[in-house]
């Protein structure tokens, strides 16, 4: 027995004793020849970011064998607003790595993630998860290094308010039952979001808390493993459709918007990455942040405003990208500092390891169990997200500091000590867009960074820029100011984004 896969939560992965990376078509037919399983499920996602699906019954091993095979024809121009009806065919392709059980399905069935291929059985140059590829490729490729992330999901539930014990308004932040109505469907998410492949940190109850008339809402954030940039992507889209699963379940709303209400915390997708080389983190450099991390930081930064129309795409995003809300409004990054667009969190690093021995004395442990956990984590982003172009793009702008011959130096300048909102720094900062309007103009402006080495299509560009300044939403903020019934209307529009 592999006893390296006996604690995996994945059915598949237990059974064919073999990591989900070494899955092949034959593993997949055996195991669901063994299970008896009948149906399969393609999944993708299109350009709106949301996963799709194509289902298949399976009439015989042949019929399976075919589907895993070949994959299937799709209406490109259905899914992709570019692509002309009268050319639009697209295959899916399965990719057998992403292969796991359905947990919410009476009929027991697989599911499966593909990519997209054209006429021609060329990888589709706008697919999201295609851009993801190429950026992910192209960095290691130029620089002999390679990136992980992970992902922060924040989200909230709201019920009727008949909890005995109700949490204390914005005092949320790691309660527990009772006080945290919804823990036991965190933790439900959490068991079933690993079964599906998922590589879960933790999860845990977040800040925002409120009440508003006879409904209750309470924030909760799960956090993952950092790992690469295509799993990622992957495992955070899985999570969505576990939780929004789960909701419709429970019979209670569940949203990853931006912003609930005005006042209250909003719910961030904060992205977290390192850089390896040959298989080891270099973010620190004798327990410091190595010139690798500073010049990652700083192409971020550069590029930040920017990022902001693939991790901010709704006219919301901007109500929670304001003072004193934990989340950035300034292009800056610091130390454990939150306030910052890019913090630096705590990394176990300048004598920490020493902990364990303190609260358990006499015990032997190895410290080199703590390893070097270090990353640098990008608070912009939210719910709104288009995950795999939000990765995509990081991975490009950390390319683009590695290469900047000043990247040190910006970096320095960039850097804060404390609390922004309360000690701006003498030269100011420069502010981060406060509108859809403003973010498709800094791309536009920076377009020429993204499209390089054909890593960002210019039609997906285009597209981009368009659709957020379709939003015409330019002046928002001061036209909502002080219109709660008008700002209540917006929100309830966007409550389901992505």
């Amino acid at each position: 027995m592999n006893k390296s896969v006996t604690l995996n939560p994945n059915p598949l992965v237990r059974y064919l004793q073999k990591d989900s990376a070494d899955f092949t078509k034959e593993d997949i037919i055996k195991y669901m020849e063994a299970n008896e399983i009948r149906m399969i499920n393609f999944r993708y996602v299109a350009e709106d970011g949301r996963l799709k699906s194509l289902n298949f019954v399976v009439s015989s091993r042949e019929h399976l064998d075919a589907i895993l095979s070949a994959g299937e024809r799709v209406d490109g121009s259905s899914l992709f607003s570019f692509m002309e009806a009268g050319s639009s065919d697209l295959y899916v392709v399965p990719r057998y790595r992403t292969a796991f059980l359905n947990p919410f399905s009476d009929t027991p069935s697989i599911e499966i993630l593909c990519s997209f291929y054209d006429h021609n059985g060329q990888a589709l140059e706008s697919a999201p998860e295609n851009i993801l590829r190429k950026a992910d490729k192209h960095f290691t490729a130029s620089t002999g290094m390679n990136m992980k992330f992970l992902g922060e999901l924040e989200y909230y539930v709201n019920s009727e308010r008949t909890s005995i014990f109700p949490a204390s308004d914005q005092k949320g932040y790691h309660e527990s039952e009772p006080f945290a109505k919804f823990e036991g469907m965190r933790k439900e998410a959490l068991k079933l979001i690993a079964q599906c492949g998922g590589q879960i940190k933790y999860g845990h109850a977040e800040v925002g808390t409120f009440s508003a008339e006879n409904e209750a809402y309470e924030q909760h954030e799960i956090e993952f493993l950092p790992t690469n940039p295509e799993f990622a992507a992957d495992q955070m889209l899985i999570a969505k459709w576990v939780l929004r699963m789960l909701a419709e379940k429970l019979n209670v709303e569940i949203s990853f918007a931006p912003k609930i209400t005005v006042g209250k915390a909003g719910s961030g997708l904060h992205f977290h990455m390192l850089v390896e080389k040959d298989g080891k983190n270099i973010m620190l450099d004798k327990n410091e942040l190595s010139d690798v991390a500073r010049k990652v930081i700083a192409g971020i930064l550069d590029m930040a405003d920017a990022l902001t129309a693939f991790g901010n795409t709704i006219p919301t995003s901007y109500l929670r990208l304001v003072p004193h809300q934990e989340a950035p409004t300034n292009i800056c990054w610091g130390d454990r500092n939150r306030s910052a667009l890019v913090r630096v969190p705590l990394g176990w690093t300048g004598g920490v390891e020493n902990m364990i021995f303190d609260a358990n004395p006499n015990i032997k442990i190895d410290p080199a169990c703590t390893g070097n956990k270090q990353t640098v984590e990008f608070r912009a982003p939210d719910g709104s997200a288009n995950i795999h172009l939000t990765i995509a793009g990081l991975i490009t702008a950390a390319e683009h500091g590695l290469n900047l011959t000043d990247a040190l130096e910006r970096a320095e300048k960039l850097y804060v000590n404390g609390n922004i909102f309360k000690e701006m720094p003498k030269n100011g900062l420069e502010q981060l867009p406060t509108s859809c309007f403003e973010s498709a103009n800094r791309l536009d402006g920076k377009r020429e960074l993204f499209e390089k080495n054909n890593i960002f299509p210019e039609r997906v560009i285009s597209h981009t820029i368009n659709k957020l300044k379709s939003f015409e939403d330019a002046d928002l903020s001061e036209r909502l100011y002080g219109k709660n019934d008008e700002i209540r209307e917006l929100v309830l529009k966007y409550i389901h984004c992505q």
